[in-house]
């Protein structure tokens, strides 16, 4: 069974008849033939037998990885942002944000390119830009480099700002499990204020599993199961 996660940058596709684990393919790179049997996602609907809500995906593809009944899963991606509080092993709270958090995930990768940067050698600054909008917020970086700050150490401010408007629209909670392609994001990582745990690019992934599972049809884990309450 083919299942996938059609993101607005990148598609994230795995066959559970395989053994292979799931694969990433830029969007626009994409055979316009591909369908999945069960998706999620930017065209999901468009391009799959059935499709379930991210947020659902999110919710039980969290659930199963972190094992806990209680905690907050944010999941940061090129175009949007969500995140999912877990109480007592249910959903207590929930948020979608296209707008506060647009293009953000895409901001940050075509930033690297244009400036030539390696995230992972760029230190978390101690403070950042009033970012709300990645499109947006690119302004702040170009007003600092035309005042002297050094390109990384602008660009730096700004995925701090980034990091530091996605962990409010969170609710600003003491740990976070983080979701997304941004998890490979050393700088981004390391600007949020509080714990944080990244769970990689395949959480939703793993909610479409999940979901097999609910339908008792055979499925095969990306990651090993841990101990975990069901969701509804």
């Amino acid at each position: 069974m083919l299942l996938a996660d059609f993101g607005t940058s990148y598609c994230k596709i795995l066959d559970t008849h395989r053994n292979s684990g799931p694969r990433i393919v830029s969007t626009r790179d994409l055979d316009r033939s591909f369908r999945a049997d069960l998706a999620t996602g930017h065209n999901a609907t468009h391009r799959s037998a059935r499709s379930i809500n991210e947020l659902t995906a999110l919710a039980r593809g969290g659930l199963h990885l972190v094992g806990r009944p209680d905690f907050v899963l944010l999941d940061c991606g090129s175009r949007d942002i969500k995140f999912v509080r877990f109480q007592n092993g249910r959903v207590a709270d929930m948020g979608w944000n296209a707008e506060c958090g647009a293009s953000m995930g895409f901001t940050i990768e075509l930033l690297a390119t244009y400036y030539r940067l390696d995230y992972a050698a760029i230190p978390a600054p101690a403070t950042g830009f009033s970012v709300t909008c990645g499109v947006l917020g690119m302004s702040h970086i170009f007003d600092a480099v035309i005042a002297g700050i050094e390109e990384a150490e602008a660009v730096a401010r700004f995925v701090h700002g980034i990091a530091l408007n996605a962990y409010r629209f969170a609710h600003e909670p003491e740990e976070i499990f983080l979701s997304g392609g941004l998890c490979a994001n050393p700088l981004f990582v390391a600007s949020f204020p509080c714990t944080v745990h990244p769970l990689g690019r395949f959480v939703l992934l793993e909610g479409l599993l999940a979901t097999l599972r609910q339908d008792s049809e055979p499925a095969a884990s990306i990651r090993p199961k841990k101990e975990k309450p069901d969701i509804a």
